[in-house]
């Protein structure tokens, strides 16, 4: 066996509700036993760990994945030294995640997140990173000792430290991407990281 150890199949096998852990689709409540399509959708996304350990502790409902640690899932991916998983009690739904150690995300669209520490809350869908925490898209970027994502309500805040205040850089766009005429003439390009 590698020193790394793909941990995929044990994961999902221990927590099957990971994968389902996006924000749930609004609208009218299935008939008991059906999940909504979108749901079904969402749930197909695999998530994919590696890690060098991983240790899963059933009574607490909580599984920590250390070193050199990189969560894949949905075009999004997340690097950090240590992710703590904390469960729902059946083991089906994910609550709230710890990221310590280098952490570093990038969304699906293109955004970076860095800090020292990242806490996401599921059921308020609400991420927190802190220490020297920054988030660019492009060439804007915003910095500060903490921020704060409100997925489900599209808001963002940044709070300064002791030593630092708040920092952002934000370039105006050009007119063709205001239009939407950039994005139909140019192919999708990766995220510049």
């Amino acid at each position: 066996m590698t020193r790394r150890t793909l941990v995929v199949a044990v994961f999902l096998a221990l927590a099957p509700g990971l994968a389902a852990s996006q924000p749930a689709p609004t609208g009218a409540t299935p008939p008991a036993g059906k999940a909504p399509a979108a749901s079904k959708a969402k749930e197909a996304q695999p998530l994919s760990v590696d890690s060098d350990k991983m240790e899963r502790f059933g009574k607490q409902s909580l599984v920590i994945f250390s070193g050199n640690v990189v969560a894949r899932q949905n075009n999004s991916v997340q690097y950090a030294d240590r992710v703590e998983v904390y469960l729902d009690e059946k083991g089906d739904r994910v609550l709230r995640t710890v990221s310590t150690g280098s952490v570093r995300i990038i969304t699906r669209d293109c955004r970076t997140g860095t800090a020292q520490r990242a806490e996401y809350h599921d059921l308020e869908q609400r991420v927190v990173l802190t220490g020297n925490a920054r988030v660019w898209h492009e060439d804007n970027v915003v910095s500060g000792e903490t921020i704060t994502i409100f997925m489900s309500e599209d808001r963002t805040t940044v709070e300064g430290g002791k030593q630092e205040r708040v920092k952002g850089i934000f370039y105006p766009r050009d007119e063709d991407k205001r239009n939407g005429q950039a994005a139909a003439r140019r192919p999708a390009e990766p995220c510049r990281n």
